[in-house]
């Protein structure tokens, strides 16, 4: 879990921007833990100490059944103590489930089926429509034997490589960051798969355009 920023900004700069301090005017995100770095610091460069952050387990993607249970249960818990909640999930293969539940809870997640589409940019990721293309971000470069290589097996029957991954071509690093050694730690993955490599350097995408348009709800 990541922590819970807790910082208040001056009641003054509040009313400049239009929020509503009576009230407190404080957003909570309630966010994907592989989310989390990139969150914290788009709040950071932009002073977005409104906004409070509260992530679910990042493994969750493992099972994401169980992802649309979590954000109701974390919206329930929190929504008498904030002015806005809003859901930085895509999809995140809940098959349209999440996206129910936000409207019924009438919360407002961020548009996209994933967090590649959304860090790339909806519209081109859509265009470039990759069916053999696998994945990484920064967090899945940095986590890939946790949530990749061992949750699928392949630390105990590297035999099943060619049944995950036979029909993949090539790896695509989507880059947050401008980070040499993830970018090599990006490539020894794509070895290990036995695939191409090719890194995108896509910085925050969608989710900062998102992030910002929620800092001024």
């Amino acid at each position: 879990m990541c922590p819970l920023t807790t910082a208040t900004p001056d009641d003054t700069q509040l009313r400049d921007e239009g929020f509503d301090t009576a009230s407190g005017g404080r957003i909570l995100l309630i966010a994907c833990g592989a989310l989390a770095r990139e969150i914290l610091d788009l709040k950071a460069r932009n002073g977005w100490d409104h906004m409070d952050l509260r992530c679910l387990p990042a493994i969750l993607h493992n099972h994401p059944e169980k992802i649309t249970p979590a954000v109701r249960e974390a919206v329930a818990k929190a929504e008498s103590d904030y002015a806005r909640i809003f859901v930085v999930y895509g999809d995140c293969g809940t098959g349209g489930q999440l996206e129910t539940a936000c409207a019924e809870m009438g919360v407002e997640m961020v548009p996209g089926p994933h967090c590649y589409s959304f860090f790339e940019g909806n519209a081109e990721f859509a265009a470039r429509d990759e069916i053999t293309a696998f994945y990484l971000t920064d967090f899945l470069g940095r986590q890939f034997d946790a949530f990749v290589w061992k949750p699928l097996g392949l630390d105990r029957h590297p035999e099943l490589l060619e049944m995950y991954f036979g029909h993949y071509e090539k790896l695509v690093y989507l880059a947050q960051t401008d980070d040499p050694d993830l970018t090599e730690t990006a490539r020894a993955c794509a070895d290990r798969l036995g695939l191409a490599f090719e890194r995108r350097a896509t910085g925050y995408g969608d989710l900062g355009a998102t992030l910002k348009s929620w800092a001024r709800a």
